[in-house]
């Protein structure tokens, strides 16, 4: 077992029963001895991070104090003997008050700078500390201070080279004294550079990018030779141990410029439209609210968490400056860029360098939004089976971004649609219905989403040991949320592989005539589709409302909403069980916040990039990868209406068992399926 160990550490279920049957050992013996084996692996490897970061923290020890001894050594420029400690703290003031008067001559310029819109102001860097300031002497001129060490041409030329474009003046003097006070030279300085590079990244004629040239093809990566070429200084050497990744992709979505900032600007707004990648969105501190009551020049600093839909696949977490900008040509530009230096965390695993995007207004109320995505990540701990797509990009790429914009672009402009056909059957044409019901998908989406992933925000407890080795089951106590159901909630999700093309799989999992075939709890009854809303032009795009006619005549009030919603990145597939009675109030213009729901469902992604040279075909976009599907199970269930309960074996093994024999069915219709004629 050890060298079977070696090659494959998770045997499925039927390399297990042949070791078994090759040691004379039971299934479950050999089952635990891998389970047993792998934390004991993970355990070392543990202990031996520790040693390492031991001996980093010695080594800084060791190095805080040479410094310490530097300076109690420190020497007379003059006449060569001790410096006094008086002088020393003599010297610190008038540090301290030239960093005053370039303050206040920052302050003078950035009033000029802001009278001249669009003419540029020469960057004075301002010291922070005696260090800061000594430091800045043993460097080169041209090395500006900064989370990046960035490079700035604009040093040593004259003031028509500028580094603060138009509005860092305002962005200067509007911020606030806090917490980030002190660096606020270096995170504009930072900003203004990483604008910079994101506008010459997403020039339609710029030489960077590769592949993807022609509409509808896969979004283009980045060409790393070139980008060196092009940016020699850049922002800083990529980081050991993270592996580059970069994308960019682009659409006219229906919407129009100033309502795309006003969703980028707002962390709540942003995380509801990207609830599907976004799992977490905070501001720590705004910089900036931009000049003349626009965001132009808004600079604030934010914290994410990113996602994919998937246990397998763990989250990325990024703390970064996100900088708005108007730019000389009418076109606006929003780019993020890593505060590493001011990072709480000394562990980076998720570097993001200039991604954002630039925003160009369009006639009748649309707008083309050209998406750059370039980070440095730390991937190892990806499973196998998403390894090929989170390589590729599609994971967490601007092809993803884009395609998640310009479906919820069509899902708000569906929801404000006042001009609805009576003649459809179940068409829901009343605005306020649209509305309450579409924002109660909305939060159903959010959170399956947040559930799948066990992102921190959604407040969820992994079990561990629960049964199930491919199946992650996690806890929740629910109390005080008029949002869900009062009680102990269990979570179960697991991915897997399907040998079918994903819209074949998404276009099943929607179809209310065939749930019967995977869906357990409906007790084998008929689903009938009472009501719906069309969200944009695909029409696997749509929120239902579903009934069960069940053979059993107490669950004949049983109803369940669906949202369906696909894109050339993924597709999902989410309900959950509602009351009739909440339905009714929503349905009728009523608040959806107060619907007690708990859903359910699937992700599908394709298993990896489309092999090199395919045609690309519109309205097929999810028919990419290896030809094959990466479908993700998610279940959500009340177990116990006391919160203050004990959660039960007997609970875990119900979830298990459910999910287990779910996804058996889902295998069993559609390889089925594929294998008939179509």
């Amino acid at each position: 077992m050890e060298a079977f160990f070696k090659e494959c550490p998770h045997p499925d279920d039927k390399q297990r029963k042949e070791l078994s049957r090759e040691l004379g050992l039971e299934p479950l013996q050999v089952k635990f001895w891998f389970q047993n084996k792998r934390t004991q692996m993970k355990n070392q490897h543990e202990r031996h991070e520790n040693a390492q970061l031991r001996a980093e923290n010695d080594k800084l020890r060791a190095e805080n104090m040479r410094y310490k001894e530097a300076l109690g050594t420190a020497s007379c420029p003059s006449c060569g003997g001790p410096a006094a400690l008086g002088e020393m703290s003599f010297d610190e003031h008038h540090l301290r008050l030239e960093n005053a008067r370039l303050r206040d001559e920052i302050d003078r310029i950035s009033g000029i700078a802001a009278k001249h819109v669009g003419k540029p102001m020469v960057s004075f860097p301002v010291l922070s500390s005696p260090l800061a300031a000594a430091a800045a002497a043993a460097r080169s001129p041209l090395d500006l201070a900064g989370a990046y060490g960035v490079q700035s041409a604009a040093a040593g030329l004259g003031a028509d080279h500028v580094l603060f474009g138009a509005g860092a003046g305002d962005l200067l003097r509007s911020v606030s004294a806090g917490q980030l006070d002190a660096d606020k030279p270096m995170i504009v300085e930072l900003a203004v550079a990483a604008m910079d590079e994101l506008l010459r990244m997403a020039r339609p004629d710029a030489l960077l990018w590769g592949g993807g040239a022609s509409a509808g093809a896969q979004q283009q990566q980045l060409d790393e030779e070139e980008y060196v070429r092009t940016f020699p200084a850049g922002l800083g050497p990529r980081q050991y141990g993270l592996r580059p990744e970069a994308s960019r992709d682009s659409a006219v979505v229906i919407m129009t410029c100033d309502s795309l900032i006003e969703i980028l600007m707002d962390a709540n707004r942003f995380a509801a439209v990207f609830s599907s990648i976004v799992s977490r969105a905070s501001t720590h501190e705004v910089l900036s609210t931009g000049v003349a009551g626009s965001y132009n020049g808004a600079l604030q600093v934010m914290s994410m968490e990113f996602q994919v839909p998937s246990p397998l696949v763990p989250t990325r977490e990024s703390y970064f400056v996100r900088y708005c900008k108007n730019n000389p040509d009418g076109t606006w530009a929003v780019v993020d860029v890593s505060l590493d230096s001011l990072r709480p965390s000394p562990v980076i695993k998720c570097r993001r360098r200039p991604s954002g995007c630039l925003i160009q207004e369009m006639p009748n109320g649309y707008s083309k939004v050209t998406w750059v995505e370039h980070v440095e990540v730390d991937d190892r701990s990806v499973h196998n089976l998403y390894r090929p797509l989170v390589n590729s990009g599609l994971a967490f790429g601007a092809k993803r971004w884009v395609g998640t914009l310009d479906r919820q672009c069509e899902r708000l402009a569906s929801a404000m649609a006042s001009n609805i056909p009576n003649g459809d059957l179940g068409v829901i044409t009343s605005i306020e219905g649209r509305k309450s019901m579409l924002k109660l998908a909305e939060r159903m989406v959010a959170s399956f989403c947040g559930g799948v992933t066990a992102s921190a925000a959604h407040q969820w407890t992994t079990l561990s040991g629960s049964g199930a080795e491919d199946v992650r089951v996690m806890t929740r106590k629910s109390v005080d949320d008029p949002g869900r159901p009062p009680g102990i909630v269990l979570n179960a999700a697991t991915s897997f592989w399907l040998p079918v093309p994903p819209k074949r799989v998404f276009d099943f999992l929607r179809d209310e005539t065939s749930r019967s075939e995977w869906d357990i709890l409906s007790n084998g009854g008929a689903v009938q589709e009472m009501a719906h809303i069309a969200n944009g032009r695909d029409h696997g795009n749509c929120v239902s409302l579903l009934r069960v006619n069940s053979a059993n005549s107490n669950q004949s009030n049983m109803l369940i909403l669906q949202e369906s919603c696909t894109d050339a990145s993924g597709s999902y597939v989410v309900y959950a069980p509602v009351d009739v009675v909440a339905m009714n109030v929503v349905l009728n213009g009523g608040d959806p916040d107060y619907v007690a729901l708990l859903p359910s469902g699937f992700a599908i992604l394709p298993d990896g990039p489309p092999p090199a040279g395919a045609a690309p075909s519109h309205g097929e976009g999810l028919d990419t990868g290896g030809g094959g599907s990466l479908l993700t199970v998610a279940f959500q269930i009340l177990v116990d209406s006391v919160p203050t309960a004990k959660l039960s074996l007997g609970s875990v093994a119900t979830v298990n068992s459910l999910i287990a024999c779910t996804v058996e069915r889902i295998k069993a219709a559609v390889c089925a399926e594929a294998g008939n004629p179509q």
